[in-house]
């Protein structure tokens, strides 16, 4: 590996000590010696770092971090590319989902009206991340984790040379609340999974090598704590006979998360906005009297109240952001999440022994209803030598029409952001199953537009 360093593009996101965590636990793995931040806002890319030298001098590691002048200085020779990045910040996201609720549609970051938003202002500028990788450091992995993962990972992969994966946290969280439901050791419980991003299902769950999916779906209680809010009905997964990830409470529950963040008159991105800005503000008075130990605290309690709080406005009528609900573990070593995800895909990358992960890469045959060259969502043996999707062969029959037609949704989206066709926009929405119709969809590209977060620069 060049230069021995991570870089992380979006550097002052509010998960980045997470993740200096992580790689400072597995340095001498990764054979990693520096991780470099990078993010146009240098006062929280500052900030972040501060607090991630605080973690690794607590930790007694010796990870060198530091806030780069550029994103080239952070890229130039990295062997890891992360980026993690959010065009318009958190207040894009309250707009754009304020946007899709005016509009008679859930508002969420990821999904529906809002995700078009985020992934139209996000892929050009992942491409132009993509190129920087593929002319200053040609041997690195580009991990992406910015949303929405799938598209922008197509829209990399499509457009540079830059070898790429997309990460996402949500299928490992499912696979250990299911290993929990099982009571049994992690590596006894094997979960056969597919889809796309923030779209993919567990088919089977073996346990010992015995086929418990019939088991799993008859037990109501069971079910119901695979989901740290309340989203979905037994009766439904058993007439699925597959276990969703939780993003697709926003398919199969629409008028009910409506309806939800109606009454509650505000949307996650609004509690989060809030939320990330007392967290700056204790944050910066407690390291300004030294009180670096008071800030580790103040982040955790932060991580554990975001976490806590997930998903419970758009289940619970009337819910607005609760600290009661806030968890009690050390978000550091939590067995899944944000870092986890990140420091599996790199460890696997500089193993010489293959590693299963479910990541978003090159369809290559894996998902037989999709093209070759489609991003997918699915686990993969991930070692030095590369990245080998498992073979899921068809979708089935319940979920291939919504993967397809989200799928083409995508390619649409991408071809919008990257030609800036207000005509490719449009047809994007049409084929999007979350909104499915051309008239509101004017509409919605005039309010995206007049808030100033609007329709992107074309790669």
């Amino acid at each position: 590996m060049p230069n021995r360093k991570v870089a992380l593009i979006g550097g002052g996101g509010v998960r980045t000590p997470l993740v200096a965590f992580g790689v400072n636990e597995s340095r001498r793995q990764l054979g990693i010696e520096e991780m470099v931040l990078y993010d146009p806002d240098a006062g929280r890319a500052e900030l972040m770092c501060r607090l991630g030298n605080a973690i690794i001098a607590r930790d007694g590691g010796d990870l060198k971090l530091r806030v780069a002048t550029c994103a080239e200085d952070a890229i130039d020779g990295a062997s890891f590319v992360l980026t993690a990045f959010r065009v318009g910040g958190m207040p894009a996201r309250e707009i754009d989902e304020r946007i899709a609720i005016k509009n008679g549609y859930p508002g969420q970051e990821t999904t529906g009206p809002g995700g078009f938003a985020m992934g139209l202002r996000n892929a050009a500028v992942a491409i132009e991340y993509g190129r920087m990788v593929e002319r200053l450091s040609p041997g690195a992995w580009m991990i992406n984790f910015t949303n929405p993962a799938g598209m922008i990972t197509q829209a990399v992969t499509h457009h540079t040379q830059a070898r790429v994966i997309g990460i996402c946290d949500t299928p490992t969280e499912l696979f250990h609340r299911i290993v929990l439901a099982l009571g049994a050791p992690p590596e006894q419980v094997h979960c056969d999974y597919l889809g796309l991003n923030h779209l993919g299902w567990v088919r089977r769950v073996l346990l010992r090598g015995e086929d418990v999916t019939s088991r799993l779906l008859a037990d109501d209680v069971a079910l119901r704590s695979l989901y740290q809010a309340d989203l979905f009905d037994p009766e439904l997964l058993r007439s699925l006979r597959l276990i969703p990830t939780e993003y697709l409470y926003f398919y199969y529950s629409r008028r009910r998360a409506l309806a939800n963040q109606l009454a509650a008159q505000t949307t996650r991105g609004a509690e989060l906005r809030l939320l990330n800005e007392e967290l700056y503000r204790t944050l910066i008075l407690a390291l300004a009297a030294d009180g670096e130990t008071r800030a580790l605290g103040i982040y955790a309690d932060y991580l554990n109240q975001r976490s806590g709080s997930y998903m419970q406005l758009e289940t619970r009528a009337g819910t607005a952001f609760d600290k009661s609900t806030s968890l009690t573990e050390d978000p550091f070593r939590a067995a899944t999440g944000y870092h986890r995800i990140a420091l599996d895909v790199m460890n696997a990358l500089s193993s010489e022994q293959p590693r299963r992960v479910v990541v978003n890469v090159r369809n290559h045959g894996a998902i037989s209803d999709l093209d070759y060259e489609d991003v997918v969502e699915t686990p993969c043996a991930i070692s030095r030598d590369g990245v080998v999707p498992e073979n899921c062969g068809c979708l089935p029959e319940e979920v291939r029409g919504l993967v397809m037609a989200v799928k083409a949704y995508e390619r649409a989206a991408i071809d919008a952001a990257t030609t800036g066709s207000v005509e490719a926009a449009r047809k994007a929405l049409l084929l999007y199953p979350a909104v499915g119709e051309w008239e509101p969809s004017a509409r919605m590209l005039q309010d995206f537009v007049a808030s100033g977060y609007g329709f992107p620069t074309p790669a």
